[in-house]
């Protein structure tokens, strides 16, 4: 590990240790204080003087959330953001040193931090006014509509200050790898009761019990097969096609494992504090928060059971075991895909380029690095691959049939997650180029074919589906003529 991951590691365990005590200040402005105030200072002891980067993008998406009208402050916002993101990855053309890698993680989150309460903001607003124009209409037409639900929330996030801006950007709970979490979440932190009651330091040893296990399979699988092997000249002119194809598994492990590890830590930040943390009848859901209603929940806050799934932001069994491509990338990263979803997905204007938008908004905000979008844009083309193969094969199967064939599925998922994340890992065009070369293409080659074999072969199915079709037809049209003749 180097200094800088060992100084951020620190930080991590310092963020955890500082939950407990967190959590017992009573007087929220002081809490609300002190957590941002440690925020901050996390901030700067990780990225130095590059933390004037974070403070200069959130002071300009503050001031567009505030000064820009609701109705397209989150474009602004979003806009402003999104393009800060461009100077600072590419600081070191104007002459100045390049962003270390730690703080390129806090500058992202603080990217879906402010751009997510605009998005939110502008949300309310137009909430707000479907509301007094449909009480207008009501004064005319007594058969109107029921009345829009408004909250208390919606009211909130016309009337929020600079300072509570600022507060939650920098709150030390995630500052520095998530995971993503409403205004709404921290709000009710600090105002609601359910920290006290919910299991924090059970839950934080069980996460840091598997912290300490994906750390320990990091630095056993890393020690054997490094990545940096991968670019050395040994790699290409000693070992053979098949070793080096085959070492995108150990690698893609190697990166799954660090990224659990650092996953783990930060939610042990979260629920060290009782951050996050909600009754099981609110029905939580990773990023989002409750979906029900939850706040006269807080009268008997002691009589209930608690969960962390609002700040989960992978779940890793799920992701392992899983069968398919598309199960996977559903549990991965889930908090900043429910942003992705609710803020890009949803608001795209073209339908049918959804998809496509959204994946190139994660590519971009991951990086500007070529390996981040040899990685990301791959998903777009296997998952078609994948569900034209399931509905050819999977859907229908049954019993041991099923079975294998859910083996096979898994196999490839986890093929495909290693051919493209090693892209990632590679990041520059000449390392990936030099690799995927050495091995032939056979990744984006063994997938063109079997696209081609799943058209011709759907297309068989259409056609004898239709046959069959046409013969039912007539045996019904025979065996009412004879009916009739009867």
């Amino acid at each position: 590990m180097s200094v800088d991951d060992v100084i951020y590691v620190i930080c991590l365990l310092a963020c955890i240790g500082a939950g407990n005590y967190v959590k017992k200040i009573r007087d929220e402005t002081q809490r609300k204080t002190l957590c941002s105030v440690l925020g901050i200072l996390v901030v700067v002891v990780v990225s130095g003087f590059h933390s004037l980067h974070c403070a200069i993008s959130v002071a300009l998406g503050t001031a567009c959330v505030l000064l820009v009208h609701p109705s397209q402050c989150h474009l602004v916002t979003f806009g402003v953001m999104f393009g800060y993101l461009v100077f600072f990855r590419l600081v070191y053309l104007f002459g100045l040193p390049a962003v270390p890698g730690h703080t390129n993680m806090i500058q992202m989150l603080l990217t879906l931090k402010v751009s997510g309460i605009a998005f939110e903001r502008t949300a309310a607003w137009k909430r707000l006014r479907a509301r007094d124009e449909q009480a207008k209409n009501t004064e005319r037409d007594v058969n109107s509509e029921p009345s829009i639900e408004i909250t208390d929330y919606d009211v909130e996030l016309q009337e929020l200050s600079a300072t509570e801006i600022l507060l939650y950007s920098f709150n030390y709970v995630g500052v520095l790898t998530g995971p993503y979490y409403r205004y709404r979440t921290y709000r009710d932190y600090f105002e609601l009761p359910f920290k006290d009651h919910a299991p924090s330091v059970q839950a934080t040893i069980e996460q840091l019990k598997w912290a300490v296990f994906y750390c320990s399979l990091y630095l056993l699988a890393n020690y054997i097969w490094p990545l940096d092997y991968a670019l050395s000249d040994e790699f290409y002119n000693d070992r053979s096609v098949l070793y080096r194809l085959l070492y995108v598994w150990p690698t893609f492990f190697i990166f799954r494992a660090r990224i659990y590890t650092g996953l783990t830590l930060s939610e042990c930040v979260c629920t060290m504090a009782g951050f996050g943390a909600y009754p099981d009848e609110s029905d939580a859901t990773n990023g989002e928060g409750p979906r029900k209603r939850y706040l006269h929940l807080k009268r008997d806050a002691d009589k209930h059971s608690y969960n962390f799934t609002t700040i989960v932001n992978t779940r890793v069994w799920e992701v392992e075991r899983c069968w398919t491509f598309r199960e996977g990338m559903k549990h991965w990263n889930v908090c900043v895909q429910y942003w992705l979803a609710v803020n890009i997905y949803k608001l795209f204007p073209v339908r049918k380029y959804r998809t496509l938008a959204t994946f190139l908004c994660s590519a971009y905000w991951h990086g500007f690095r070529p390996g981040h979008y040899f990685c990301i844009m791959g998903a777009p083309i296997y998952v078609p691959l994948e569900d034209m193969w399931h509905k050819l094969v999977r859907k229908d199967a049954t019993g041991m049939r099923r079975n294998i064939i859910d083996v096979l599925f898994w196999i490839c998922k986890w093929w495909a997650f290693s051919y493209l994340g090693t892209a990632f890992l590679l990041s520059s065009f000449d390392s990936i180029w030099r690799f995927y070369s050495s091995v032939y293409h056979i990744g984006y080659i063994s997938w063109a074919v079997l696209v081609a074999l799943g058209l011709y072969l759907t297309k068989l199915k259409k056609s004898a589906e239709r046959r069959a079709k046409r013969a039912t037809d007539s045996a019904a049209d025979v065996s009412e003529v004879k009916q009739k003749a009867q």
